[in-house]
């Protein structure tokens, strides 16, 4: 095989990241897109010069395609995955994974069956500032970890949500700022803490109550498996979208990662040890700047079957149960086991 075929399911925002990836990637071609609007369809595929499809199905089903992105709303994804890996296709899919940690594991059970390769896009994980946090906890450098804190401040306005036509609705979305927005920081803190066991949390809607029904702000405390403590609050109600902050509270020292930085304060200093210093970005700020990256590992982790080079189903699941347990939380007023 001298690349692998793509295709690209869904043309919205996140589509063109997604597509230059491919085709400036060595591993792969793009072969084809599809979308059920005609007019988003045809001009992706005017762009980049590939096929285009209004049925995912047909897309899937192409002879020539190895690889499918699915770059969908929420709702659509576990099902999407499940055709593609019985269609015998590799899947790599836009967070979430799934709305249901239910379908989550059918596209286990899918991936198992049809033997193909899953990746979920967690591209966070690929920052500089991220890579050298995980490499510093690993290896023991700052002492073991006592504390993380993830902090989302963000704004979504109405037009966010009425124009879509899917955004806004459990059914549609399967949640508000925790599953969308600040999924990605959800993700991080688990992967850099060691993994969450319980949480106690509270979700509301401050702003938007008679346009959407799901929240637009959470809090909670999450309790690591390593005995650390986690806190964490997430809002879409602010004026604008501010950087993302972690912080990582260790035994020897303390790792912020803030506005693409990753800062070390220890012994009373405080130094800058990693930036991203990726530049200019025609795509959203906030979307991080290693889409490419992890798609190219996804890549080269089938064509070597390395599946250490790919985020799974299974990793990506965790960010879904502390999602789900917040929501339980919420609800209950309980401390909630995962």
């Amino acid at each position: 095989m001298d690349k692998l075929g793509v295709a690209i399911i869904g043309c919205g925002s996140i589509h063109n990241v997604h597509a230059d990836a491919v085709t400036g990637s060595k591993l792969s071609h793009l072969v084809c897109v599809a979308d059920i609007q005609r007019d988003k369809a045809y001009t992706s595929a005017q762009n980049y010069n590939c096929k285009w499809y209004t049925d995912y199905i047909d897309a899937i089903k192409d002879d020539a395609v190895d690889v499918v992105h699915i770059c969908t709303p929420h709702y659509l994804h576990a099902e999407m995955a499940v055709q593609a890996l019985l269609a015998g296709k590799h899947v790599l899919i836009e967070k979430p994974v799934s709305i249901h940690i239910k379908e989550a594991e059918e596209i286990i059970d899918a991936r198992e069956k049809s033997r193909r390769y899953v990746g979920v896009c967690f591209q966070n994980r690929f920052n500089k500032t991220s890579q050298k946090a995980k490499e510093m906890i690993d290896s023991g450098v700052v002492g073991a970890v006592k504390g993380v804190k993830g902090i989302v401040t963000w704004f979504r306005d109405e037009d966010y949500y009425t124009k879509s036509g899917w955004r806004g609705r459990f059914a549609t979305e399967g949640g508000g700022v925790l599953i969308n927005q600040s999924i990605h920081t959800i993700d991080l803190m688990q992967w850099l803490g060691g993994g969450v066991e319980a949480v106690r949390g509270s979700v509301s809607t401050h702003l938007l109550g008679n346009v959407i029904e799901v929240e637009d702000t959470a809090h909670a405390t999450l309790f690591f498996n390593n005995g650390a403590r986690g806190v964490f609050y997430a809002t879409n109600c602010y004026t604008t979208n501010s950087p993302v902050e972690i912080e990582i509270d260790c035994e020897k020292a303390k790792l912020r990662l803030y506005d693409e930085k990753l800062y070390v304060e220890q012994d009373g200093y405080c130094n800058c040890i990693a930036n991203e210093n990726g530049g200019e970005t025609s795509y959203k700020s906030y979307w991080g700047k290693s889409h490419a990256d992890l798609i190219q590992r996804f890549y080269n982790g089938i064509l070597n079957e390395d599946l250490g080079s790919i985020i799974s189903v299974e990793e990506a699941m965790e960010s879904i149960k502390i999602i789900d347990a917040i929501y339980k939380s919420s609800s209950t007023g309980n401390l909630i086991h995962i």
